[in-house]
């Protein structure tokens, strides 16, 4: 039986600078790790701790994770400073996924803040994989600045062109600059008219990732079009330590995050008092 404390090593194969606080480690499991769009891994560095992190990565590669982490704190700050070829520890997954089965001919919104679409990028690239089981995508991002963007080739660029006609987006910054030609505004700026998108927004799923501000003003907005509780996925990464539902730490409610979440549906949710904070 696998022991679920003991990580196994990982090599870097890539680290690549998505912005100047944010940065994606490309890994090589030096055993085979499956996991789900959702789930988490608990990531070591050895010699100074470990933490709980989504991976960014496609579920369908099977040769290696991506992780994308901000620089933060004392463990991310330490991922920050390793480079190619050093080595780490993954342990995982843990917590469940999106619901992905539930989906299908469903018309999909996802939308993130900042570094939020780390998860949702493992999300939208399962969703693509197999585009043509939904109705719809609709994805909508936000970020603080042009230099905020995570993945801005993609998701300027690649996706738009790769997924031209199949997959909408609505991507907006706080603050633009010289160069920026887009939208500028909150990320709530990028629902309004998304009823006249979605054509039955009291049916459709819809998934939501960011900082807790954002996820709380966003689910406000969406209750206001018309969204079931029910039918709104927030990724809830709370304060998780063990990964395993031993420590408590991630109390929420009568639910551990990392046990029962992080996944949740704002109806599971919605009656806990102080969710965002």
């Amino acid at each position: 039986m696998k022991n679920p404390y003991q990580p196994v090593k990982a090599n870097i194969l890539e680290v690549i600078e998505e912005t100047p606080q944010i940065k994606t480690f490309v890994l090589k499991p030096e055993n085979h790790l499956e996991f789900k769009a959702g789930q988490f891994v608990q990531l070591t560095v050895p010699g100074v701790g470990e933490g709980p992190f989504t991976p960014s990565s496609s579920p369908y590669e099977k040769e290696k994770i991506e992780l994308t982490i901000m620089r933060v704190g004392k463990i991310t700050s330490a991922l920050h400073n390793l480079k190619e070829n050093d080595v780490v520890g993954l342990r995982g997954p843990f917590g469940n996924e999106y619901p992905i089965a539930e989906w299908k001919n469903k018309e999909i919104l996802i939308v993130g803040g900042g570094v939020g679409l780390a998860p949702l990028r493992s999300l939208f690239l399962s969703l693509t994989h197999n585009l043509e089981s939904y109705r719809k995508v609709v994805l909508c991002y936000g970020a603080r600045t042009p230099q905020d963007i995570v993945y801005k080739k993609a998701i300027l660029d690649e996706w738009q062109e790769k997924y031209r006609g199949k997959v909408s987006f609505r991507i907006t910054v706080d603050k633009g600059d010289e160069s920026w030609k887009g939208k500028v505004g909150l990320v709530t700026t990028t629902l309004d008219g998304i009823e006249e998108e979605i054509s039955n927004v009291q049916e459709n799923p819809v998934v939501v990732c960011g900082p807790p501000i954002m996820m709380k003003f966003t689910t406000l907005k969406l209750l206001d079009v018309g969204y079931q509780p029910a039918n709104i996925y927030l990724s809830m990464e709370k304060n998780m330590s063990c990964g395993v539902g031993k420590c408590g730490h991630c109390q929420l409610g009568r639910f551990l995050v990392c046990r029962d979440g992080p996944v949740f549906t704002y109806e599971q949710i919605k009656d806990i008092p102080a969710i965002w904070d």
